[in-house]
C-alpha cells in the first residue's frame, strides 16, 4: 500500500504520490437424588411441627420426572406423600451462540465518550462538490495517531465547540466513516469523513445553519476537534471474501460504501482479497455532485469482473417513462437480475442516506417475489435476521 506525499500549493494539500487521490440439548437420562420433608402437626398440643422422613428414601433414576409419590411412616400411620425431585444432568447443556456473518472479530466501540473525547487535528479539508452544485460537500481528514481503532462501515462522533441557546456544550452528531480501517495515507492514523453542509430557511424566512456540519466544513488544517466512538455494527462489511454487497447511496451516503470500496480494490490485505461482486448505486440531484466519482471510475476500469457502478443523478436523467432517475429507478431497470441476487445466501445489501430511499426499494421487489410465491416483507425480515439486509437512514 502506498502512502502520499502530501505539499502545500496555494493553500491546499495535494497528494502527490498516492495513485488513487482524486480530490478535485439432547435428551439423556438424568440422575436424580430425592428428599421430601413432611410436616404434620404432633400429637402434642404445639404449635411446632414435626419432622418426618421416608421409610427407605433411596437413590433412583428418572426421566424428566418434577414429582413422584412414595410412603412414609408418621407416627406409626404409612401414608403416601408427594416429593420434590432435584434433578442433576449428567452433562451440562452446550450454549449455541450466534456466530456473526460480519467482520466483527475484535472490533472496538466507544473507546472515547462525550466526557472523554478524543481530540483530533484536522489535516485535510477539501469540497468534493463542484462550483455549481446546490450546496457544499466536503472531504475531511483528521489525525488519530492510531487512537481510535474503527472499522470500515462504523461511524464517529463529533462535538463542535461552543454552547446551545441553553448555555450548555453542544451534543455530538454521528457520521458515518468514509475512509477505510487503514485510512486515506495507509498508515491507520488516520479518519475521514464526508460532511455536506447544512444551509436552508425556515418557516419564518431565517437562514439556519447546522451546528456540526459547518463547524466541521469551516475546520483549516491544524484545527482541532473533538471524536467520539468508534460506534455501529450495522453497517460492518461481511467477511465472505466472495460475496455480492450490493450498495446503495444517496448524497454523503455514501461515505461507508467509500471506506468499503478501498479495502476491495485499492488496498492489499494478507487476510482479505474480494473475489465477489461489489455493485454500488450511488444516488444524487445534479452530476456535479457525485461524490468520489473518479475513484470509483478507476476502481471500476481496474476490476471490471468484480465492480459495477450505476449512477442516477435525479435532475438531469429520466428513465423511458420520462420520470426522474431516483435510485429506486435505476435499479428498477436491473429488477429481475437483483431479484435472483437476493435469493442467494451470500448477498448482502447496505442502504445508507435517505429515508425514502429503501419504500422506492419495496415497491420495486413486492412483484418481483410475489411472481414466485414469496411475501416480500417476510423475506426481507429473514434477510435482516441473517443480516444481509443493513439500513442506516436519517
Amino acid at each position: 500500500m502506498k502512502s502520499a506525499m502530501l505539499n502545500w500549493d496555494n493553500n491546499k494539500l495535494k497528494a502527490e504520490s498516492h495513485p488513487y487521490f482524486f480530490f478535485s440439548i439432547s435428551d439423556k437420562n438424568m440422575a436424580a437424588a430425592i428428599s421430601a420433608a413432611v410436616y404434620f402437626p404432633s400429637s402434642k398440643a404445639s404449635s411446632h411441627a414435626t419432622k418426618t422422613s421416608f421409610v427407605s428414601p433411596q437413590r433412583i433414576f428418572l426421566n424428566k420426572s418434577t414429582l413422584c409419590y412414595r410412603d412414609a411412616a408418621i407416627g406409626g400411620r404409612v401414608v403416601s406423600v408427594k416429593a420434590q425431585v432435584t434433578t442433576e444432568a449428567t452433562e451440562a447443556p452446550v450454549k449455541v451462540e450466534k456466530v456473526s456473518k460480519k467482520q466483527e472479530e475484535g472490533i472496538v466501540v466507544n473507546k472515547f465518550k462525550p466526557k472523554n473525547p478524543y481530540t483530533g487535528r484536522c489535516l485535510l479539508n477539501t469540497r468534493i462538490t463542484g462550483d455549481d452544485a446546490p450546496g457544499e460537500t466536503w472531504h475531511i481528514v483528521f489525525t488519530t495517531e492510531g487512537e481510535v481503532p474503527y472499522r470500515e462501515g462504523q461511524s464517529i462522533g463529533v462535538i463542535p465547540e461552543g454552547i446551545d441557546k441553553n448555555g450548555k456544550p453542544h451534543k455530538l452528531r454521528l457520521y458515518s466513516i468514509a475512509s477505510s480501517a487503514i485510512g486515506d495515507f495507509g498508515d491507520s492514523k488516520t479518519v475521514s469523513l464526508c460532511v455536506k453542509r447544512l444551509v436552508y430557511t425556515n418557516d419564518s424566512g431565517e437562514v439556519v445553519k447546522g451546528v456540526c456540519s459547518n463547524f466541521l466544513c469551516d475546520l483549516k488544517p491544524g484545527d482541532e476537534a473533538k471524536i467520539t466512538g468508534p460506534v455501529g455494527k450495522e453497517m460492518l462489511m461481511p467477511k465472505d471474501p466472495n460475496a455480492t454487497i450490493i450498495m446503495l447511496g444517496t448524497g454523503t451516503g455514501i461515505a461507508p460504501f467509500r471506506s468499503f470500496l478501498w479495502k476491495m480494490f485499492f488496498e492489499e490485505h494478507e487476510d482479505y482479497k474480494f473475489n465477489g461482486l461489489a455493485w454500488l448505486f450511488l444516488g444524487v440531484p445534479t452530476s456535479s455532485t457525485l461524490l468520489y466519482k473518479e475513484e470509483f471510475e478507476k476502481m471500476k476500469e481496474k476490476n471490471p469482473e468484480n465492480f459495477r457502478l450505476d449512477f442516477a443523478v435525479s435532475r438531469e436523467q429520466t428513465n423511458d417513462k420520462g420520470e426522474k432517475m431516483y435510485i429506486q429507478t435505476r435499479m428498477a431497470e436491473y429488477a429481475e437480475e437483483l431479484w435472483e441476487l437476493l435469493k442467494k445466501d451470500n448477498t448482502f445489501v447496505y442502504m445508507c442516506g435517505l429515508k425514502g430511499m429503501e419504500k422506492g426499494i419495496d415497491e420495486i421487489m413486492v412483484s418481483l417475489a410475489a411472481k414466485d410465491g414469496i411475501d416480500w416483507f417476510d423475506y426481507k425480515k429473514q434477510l435482516k435476521r441473517s443480516e444481509q439486509w443493513n439500513v442506516e437512514v436519517y
